[in-house]
């Protein structure tokens, strides 16, 4: 009887060692052996990346992916909450302006925080089903008119690549026309959607004629079989880059910097760039005249540029 008592426990011993050592594998880790990610680029993409690195390296990857209809806001304010104990490693953004606003709060390293690698692009898509595309509209402004009432999709502004751009523009503009133009496209009755992928799939569904969304998602959204394009580059055209930063004291500072390191590969853009994650390496390579942004009023308004959106594009 003693000794079949023993047997048991020895049984259950034995599988709680299995199931800590299987499951939980990162505990008995040594700092160098892992990295902790915030990962703004879609998880589908992502995750191939993580999965080399960790074969090249011996690093496993642990990565906390963002939610579509926020976006990169929620990531951004996540790593502001933890700026005076941080819980993360890198953060790899898929947009320019939240890097640049947690690097202006200090929430990256001092010396070599942040870097941009490959980029998108935003650009009006067109169904072209419902819209000849020598019909479409070319300038933003375009949108606002009349022939096209209920027939233009957008993200909602507040999140994403589509507040990088409403910001941008606000900056390019001016108050006074920026606001304008907004009040403008709610009259004309536009679709808000959560996310740039929810106006590919709108428009190529035929709910919009057209919309306003990234490179990537009129790419996704050819693939699904949808009948849709994207318009030409002009110079209100937004060049989104993927960047990738070292937080401050990160608990992982050596395997961050392999991270780091291994994501501003060539090759790696050019996995994306296959993918049609991004549309190239360089910005240096669009020979076409693009949106240039000056950042320092951007940020310096942020708060109240959100504000606004709030206030025009609020449910």
């Amino acid at each position: 009887m003693v000794t079949r008592l023993w047997l048991i426990w020895g049984a259950l011993f034995a599988g709680i060692i299995i199931f800590l050592v299987g499951r939980s594998f990162d505990f008995f880790k040594s700092p160098l052996d892992q990295v902790v990610i915030y990962c703004a680029q879609d998880q589908v993409y992502a995750e191939p990346i993580f999965n080399e690195f960790e074969t090249e390296t011996g690093i496993s990857v642990r990565p906390v992916f963002d939610n579509e209809a926020v976006k990169t806001v929620g990531l951004a304010n996540r790593l502001l909450a933890e700026r005076n104990h941080p819980q993360c490693d890198v953060f790899w953004g898929n947009e320019e302006m939240r890097t640049r606003q947690l690097a202006r709060q200090n929430v990256f390293r001092e010396n070599n925080g942040w870097s941009a690698f490959g980029f998108r692009s935003r650009r009006i898509v067109i169904n072209t089903n419902l819209c000849p595309v020598d019909s479409a509209p070319r300038s933003l402004s375009d949108l606002t008119n009349s022939s096209w009432l209920g027939k233009t999709a957008i993200a909602f502004p507040q999140f994403g690549t589509t507040a990088t751009h409403f910001h941008a523009l606000r900056a390019l503009w001016g108050e006074v026309k920026w606001e304008t133009w907004c009040r403008a496209l709610v009259a004309n009755k536009i679709l808000l959607v959560d996310g740039n992928s929810a106006v590919a799939k709108a428009v190529g569904q035929g709910e919009a004629w057209l919309g306003l969304t990234d490179s990537d998602d009129v790419a996704d959204g050819q693939r699904e079989g949808f009948p849709i394009t994207a318009a030409p580059m002009t110079d209100e055209t937004l060049l989104i880059p993927n960047t990738v930063a070292v937080i401050r004291n990160a608990p992982h500072p050596q395997a961050a910097q392999r991270l780091f390191e291994y994501l501003q590969r060539p090759e790696v853009a050019q996995r994306l760039i296959m993918a049609s994650a991004l549309e190239g390496i360089s910005t240096d390579d669009i020979h076409v005249a693009t949106l240039s942004v000056d950042w320092d009023p951007v940020l310096q308004s942020l708060d109240a540029t959100t504000t606004k959106l709030n206030q025009i594009f609020l449910r």
